[in-house]
């Protein structure tokens, strides 16, 4: 298994499952209800509907970066963008949305060389590989906001 296979499958461990931290970002998502989605019940904290939202514009990044677009970073309406329809079939097609955004994002990982891995990220100071193991990181960190917000729910 080379370097891009591993670093696939730490990404998908944190996604689907099976991973060793506790439950992946899908599994806590697939509990969750809209009602909890959209409840903010920490006061200035994201909810867990905002934090899938971003999540999700973060793998998009991440794929057109590896597809060749630079970009350098994301405004802040695109960063964290606002969620104004908590209707349910409005959840439904975020956690739609996310699954085939992470989905396109491996597709994309799968067709990196290990020796692209070294290459730097145009427009940016940091390789290829710092970056598909900061979305690993990025989506960790937040899955695991998203527990917090689970219990702080309960």
């Amino acid at each position: 298994m080379g370097e891009v296979e591993r670093i696939g499958d730490q990404l998908r461990r944190g996604y689907e499952g099976d991973a060793w931290h506790g439950p992946s970002l899908r599994e806590l998502l697939a509990t969750t209800t809209r009602g909890q989605a959209a409840k903010r019940p920490i006061p200035g904290a994201h909810t867990i509907w905002e934090i899938a939202v971003h999540i999700g514009a973060w793998e998009s990044v991440v794929r057109r970066r590896l597809l060749g677009e630079t970009i350098t970073g994301l405004a802040p309406d695109q960063d964290w963008p606002a969620v104004k329809n908590v209707t349910e079939p409005a959840w439904r097609k975020t956690l739609e949305e996310l699954e085939q955004g992470h989905l396109q994002m491996r597709e994309a990982i799968a067709e990196v060389s290990d020796e692209r891995l070294s290459e730097t990220v145009p427009g940016k100071g940091y390789t290829v590989y710092v970056m598909l193991h900061g979305v690993i990181q990025h989506d960790l960190y937040h899955a695991g906001q998203i527990a917090l917000l689970k219990k702080a729910l309960a």
